[in-house]
């Protein structure tokens, strides 16, 4: 059961409009949002962040493909469960999806970024020069550099408020690893 709110009708006059672009990009209105909701300013950050973030350039898979080890990492059913749906949506196979669960990938430049996107994770961001270097050396860019932290604050975000707040899954389930 969730620990706040998860009604649109009883959140905030300020959430309707975001709610409403939500709805209309999913077709639906996933329940992290919902919760979300309560805090119009925490939706509008949450909200704009992955729409900057989809923009950037690093692509929708590979995004997908840190949100999906970051969630296995923090246990966060919910995002595991939701990125692996839109990992698939944006061309990653079942099984790329799983790998990247555990930071694997068969991709030397995905496998880079999800073994650093875990250190930044597990170290509190007190990665090394070597580790930027092996992303350099993989051919990553100082810009994807930057975009592969965002998106792990990001995905920290959304996992904080999904495992805090007990947010039910509304995607098919996957097992964490």
């Amino acid at each position: 059961m969730p620990r706040v709110n998860i009604q649109p009708q009883s959140t905030p006059a300020a959430s309707q409009p975001i709610l409403a672009q939500i709805q209309q990009a999913f077709g639906t209105t996933p329940n992290m949002f919902k919760a979300v909701a309560n805090s119009p300013a925490a939706l509008q950050s949450m909200w704009a962040a992955f729409g900057a973030l989809g923009q950037g350039t690093l692509g929708a898979k590979l995004g997908e493909q840190i949100a999906v080890a970051i969630a296995n990492r923090n246990r966060c059913e919910y995002c595991l469960a939701a990125h692996t749906v839109l990992g698939q949506n944006a061309g990653a196979s079942a099984a790329e999806m799983g790998a990247a669960q555990v930071g694997q990938s068969n991709d030397s430049k995905t496998a880079a970024a999800l073994a650093f996107a875990l250190k930044v994770v597990e170290q509190r961001a007190q990665v090394t020069e070597a580790d930027v270097a092996r992303l350099r050396e993989s051919g990553l860019r100082d810009e994807q550099i930057v975009e592969i932290i965002a998106h792990v604050a990001l995905n920290l975000f959304t996992n904080y408020i999904n495992v805090a707040l007990d947010i039910p899954v509304d995607f098919p389930k996957v097992a964490l690893k």
